[in-house]
């Protein structure tokens, strides 16, 4: 007997073939950005899978995002008085910077970008030693091992891959350690961000892949990246969960994030996040940001600021009050001063170090070099004292 698609209709939904269950529905985010605080700091219902923090990890948040705002602020300057050779600003992703060092242990592992100075200087990096990479010098300034975070990262999507081996073999060692890697927009067409991306998913490595969406990959609008409704669809294609989080809701941005390290460490491997933002900045003190974008686009984001947003919010709970705020801000101002006196200083440097550390044996090349550099110093220090 032939069935026709008439009887296929007509049939009881108990006797038609039961719809297979979406494999990918697990994995994706939420078509919109999660959201706890509307751009003007009042509250919004909170998704069952987003509880709110507790308000003390908001009110210690809004204390970071203070003080590292004020750092952005001292760094940006130093730069333009020539104390530093480069400062990538972090203005207006202080909810991103502050919150992914919040969600995490200081056991766990994090892997910055060169634009994460202030997330550094937020997990207790003291904040010489953080800008003495953008000084020039040949390292970080910071122990890695000891502080449990990589060096700035400069060269795009690196850090994808050495998150997700230093997550695996943490875990292959039996410890519960989380590594988070900051990536941003335009290194996700990198392709290391899909090895570390995939390696992660297949070996269930305990990373959370934190991608902060700031518009632009130096001048290179979203729109020339990705295709895709969102860069957290990403994370499907390799069987990691995602989602798609305000990254200027501070609340939501710790809620997100806290959710994705609770998954990764509890064993179920990676978690990818996408958090939609904005660096008010210029690239670098290098770009001229007003050669791919407009002021009225700036001033737009200019309204969703986070710490605005978050100090309302503390504020309407009765968290913060003025005299909170004065000495957050007073703060803020002592951490810069410190700052800009220690950044004066001129470091003691050894013009010979050049040569340090270039090849495990010198070249002949590099000897003569060296040869013709120790004569300069010499000749130089002669005609100094002969004066």
């Amino acid at each position: 007997m032939t069935t026709t698609p008439e009887a296929v209709r007509r049939a009881p939904r108990s006797r038609r073939a039961a719809t297979p269950p979406d494999p990918a529905k697990p994995l994706l985010p939420a078509t919109e950005p999660v959201r706890l605080l509307d751009p003007t700091g009042t509250p919004l219902r909170a998704p069952a899978a987003y509880p709110e923090p507790p308000v003390e990890a908001l009110v210690e948040m809004y204390r970071r995002m203070v003080v590292g705002r004020r750092f952005d602020v001292q760094a940006t300057a130093l730069t333009k008085q020539g104390r530093l050779a480069v400062y990538p600003s972090s203005r207006g992703q202080e909810a991103c910077q502050v919150g992914a060092v919040l969600a995490l242990r200081e056991s766990d592992w994090v892997f910055p970008t060169y634009r994460e100075s202030m997330a550094l200087v937020s997990r207790g990096i003291d904040p010489v030693e953080v800008l003495t990479l953008l000084r020039g010098d040949w390292h970080c300034g910071y122990d890695p091992a000891e502080r449990r975070t990589a060096p700035q990262c400069t060269p795009l999507a690196t850090q994808c891959v050495h998150a997700a081996g230093v997550a695996y073999g943490e875990a292959y060692q039996g410890r519960d350690t989380v590594a988070l890697a900051f990536i941003g927009d335009g290194a996700t067409s990198e392709g290391d961000f899909h090895e570390g991306v995939n390696f992660a998913a297949v070996f269930k490595a305990p990373v959370v892949y934190f991608v902060q969406n700031n518009r632009y990959a130096i001048s290179v609008p979203l729109s020339r990246q990705t295709a895709a409704p969102s860069l957290a669809y990403k994370g499907v294609g390799y069987g990691v969960p995602s989602e798609q989080v305000d990254g200027n809701d501070p609340v939501a941005v710790l809620a997100v994030l806290t959710r994705a390290v609770e998954h990764a460490r509890s064993g179920k491997g990676p978690f990818l996040v996408e958090a939609h933002t904005y660096r008010m900045e210029a690239h670098t003190n290098a770009d001229d940001a007003t050669r791919y974008r407009d002021g009225a686009e700036v001033e737009a984001w200019r309204d969703r600021d986070p710490v605005v947003r978050l100090e309302t919010y503390l504020r309407s709970r009765g968290a913060l009050d003025d005299a909170a705020v004065a000495a957050v801000a007073e703060e803020a101002e002592a951490y810069a001063a410190d700052l800009r006196t220690r950044m004066n200083a001129q470091p003691t440097v050894d013009p010979m170090s050049l040569f340090d550390h270039v090849y495990a044996e010198p070249t002949p090349q590099l000897v003569e070099q060296r040869e013709q550099v120790r004569a300069e110093l010499a000749a130089a220090a002669d005609e100094e004292g002969e004066r």
